[in-house]
């Protein structure tokens, strides 16, 4: 399956990380980045080709909880995975409570990363 992702970080360097890993995947076959939920919403609405979410939880504007929140609300996104990423393992359960498919904790390990998108993709 070819995958387009979205990478949601607002850190330039952690954007950067995950393009490097990701161009190593073989299912990946474009992705694009977002600095912060509200433009990864702006993003989403513009190119729905997109079907797999990497998000971070820590940004300004809105935050990966409330990107959650926002996105899940619309049922034409029920289909898309969201991998979230974060340094913070206590907002695991508020990051599934609020429709996260998954959880990584950073720094992200490449091997991982790929687990968790070939599980995802299937």
């Amino acid at each position: 399956m070819a995958l387009k992702v979205l990478i949601v970080d607002d850190d330039f360097i952690n954007r950067k990380l995950l393009q490097t890993l990701l161009k190593k995947n073989p299912e990946v076959t474009d992705m694009s980045e977002a600095e912060n939920g509200s433009d990864a919403l702006d993003k989403i609405k513009k190119d729905p080709t997109i079907n797999l979410i990497l998000l971070d939880i820590m940004m300004p504007i809105v935050d990966g909880i409330e990107f959650l929140k926002i996105f899940r609300s619309d049922m034409n996104n029920a289909h898309i995975p969201v991998i979230v990423l974060s340094t913070d393992d206590t907002k695991k359960t508020e990051a599934f409570n609020n429709g996260a498919n998954d959880f990584l904790t950073k720094p992200i390990k490449e091997d991982r990363l790929f687990e968790k998108i070939s599980q995802w993709s299937s």
